[in-house]
């Protein structure tokens, strides 16, 4: 799986002059016209292709690393590292409504005053 780097795309932009081309697609006339309805004033069918490719490689490139992310946070979980027992967690959540509610109360009480 390759995975979009902006970082070298752009160096390599910026090196080298020559262009790649895309292959066509094929879509309905429907699927066209909705796309040049809403092309941006000045904007061509290929610069509105060429950017929703780009964003398309930049989201899944994103989508990767956040799923690897995920997956490195998983395997620690399974070796327990960095986990808070249900116990601590309870007592914490309990301890944090106790604090708003008597945030609430104090700003109730200061309004009525």
């Amino acid at each position: 799986m390759s995975s979009f780097d902006p970082v070298s795309h752009l160096l390599y932009d910026s090196l080298m002059s020559r262009s790649a081309t895309l292959p066509p697609i094929r879509v309905t006339p429907e699927t066209k016209a909705s796309v040049e309805a809403a092309l941006r004033e000045g904007e061509s069918l290929t610069q509105f292709i060429e950017s929703a490719v780009c964003q398309e490689a930049e989201f899944r490139a994103q989508q990767s690393a956040a799923v690897a992310r995920a997956k490195k946070a998983l395997r620690l979980a399974d070796k327990g590292a960095g986990l808070m027992g249900v116990d601590d967690l309870l007592t914490g959540m309990q301890r944090r409504a106790k604090a708003a509610q008597q945030r609430i109360r104090s700003t109730v009480a200061a309004r009525k005053r």
